[in-house]
């Protein structure tokens, strides 16, 4: 009896459900973004090429049609080039796990997936707070109501913290011990790693004044930031008080925030003002739970103000006012040409 063949969706329904939550061990948001890639994949081979999904077969994706695909999200979806190459990386990635399964059937399409090149992304300066900014931001939220109160210590600790949004949803009380010069935290990071940091005495304070506020120190498993509706605030709810408070300042402020700013925004502040004060890259690193060092380095672009402080420094060490080249008598060793 002949063993019946496994189709495309066979496979697909095996990666999800099987491969990268068991095998791999993704988190499930990562899984939710793949999963977002062929959803909409779906989507565009029905209503665009007329197939549905019960028809779709590894000779159907081949590199015409993964292109036309990407152009689509462009074009009709208005993605942009980043998420366009994001979408690409996931069809990429489960055209590794095909092929290694079903070597005869998922080899070309493999093959043609390898010949579809990422868009290159126009380079965008990144956009962090100066120190007086930051100060200003910190003065915005009223602490004498609770949701101010809850503000002001959020953007607190994600500039001593550097977090990424979704961790600062994901952290309990649990997860931070307080001493009394500092706190250390667990911080539930990308790919379900956990990394310890240190927060120092002013941000620790105000972080467990706030959790006592809300009478929750004794309940380790109880988030530390809620929500008007929910215990666990949601990653769109910090949005929201960030595009707040920044409209607030930019309303006060009309010559600063110049920017368009994002809770991200916080952390890369963080890592540059770290780094503008002297603290070793390979420290920042840890810090902010990078997997590699060349991504720590994208934070390495320094504000103007440190940058003709360091250039005045040099220009004084190695370019005195005294011009050497005005003492010409003295012989010299050195062809003419050369000097």
């Amino acid at each position: 009896m002949k063993n019946k063949k496994v189709s495309f969706m066979d496979h697909l329904e095996c990666y999800f459900n099987i491969y990268l939550p068991t095998v791999r061990g993704l988190s499930q948001s990562t899984i939710t973004s793949y999963k977002a890639t062929f959803r909409i994949l779906m989507e565009f081979l029905y209503t665009v090429k007329g197939i549905p999904s019960d028809r779709v077969e590894f000779s159907t994706l081949d590199d015409k049609l993964i292109i036309e695909f990407l152009n689509w999200l462009e074009s009709e979806r208005n993605c942009s080039v980043s998420t366009r190459n994001q979408r690409l990386s996931a069809i990429a990635a489960f055209s590794i796990y095909a092929q290694n399964r079903d070597f005869g059937s998922a080899v070309i399409f493999r093959n043609c997936v390898l010949k579809v090149p990422k868009k290159k992304v126009p380079r965008k300066g990144r956009s962090s707070f100066t120190k007086n900014e930051i100060k200003i931001l910190f003065e915005l939220p009223d602490p004498r109501n609770e949701i101010g109160l809850r503000d002001k210590t959020l953007l607190c600790f994600m500039y001593a913290s550097g977090t990424r949004a979704q961790e600062v949803c994901d952290l309990t009380v649990g997860d931070i011990q307080f001493y009394p010069d500092r706190a250390g935290i667990n911080i539930h990071g990308k790919g379900q790693k956990v990394r310890r940091i240190g927060i120092p005495c002013d941000a620790s304070n105000m972080l467990k004044k706030y959790i006592v506020h809300r009478r929750i120190i004794n309940y380790t498993e109880r988030h530390v930031f809620s929500s008007q509706r929910h215990e666990k605030m949601s990653v769109s709810c910090i949005e929201e008080i960030y595009s707040k408070y920044i409209d607030k300042a930019k309303s006060k402020y009309p010559d600063m925030f110049r920017y368009n700013y994002t809770p991200h925004s916080m952390r890369h502040t963080t890592a540059t003002h770290m780094l503008e004060a002297g603290v070793p890259l390979i420290v920042v690193k840890n810090f902010l739970g990078h997997v590699s060092l060349q991504t720590t380095q994208i934070y390495t672009e320094v504000t103007q103000d440190t940058m003709n402080k360091q250039l005045k420094l040099w220009n004084d060490k190695w370019f005195p006012m005294d011009n050497p080249f005005e003492h010409t008598d003295k012989k010299s060793n050195i062809p003419e040409f050369l000097r």
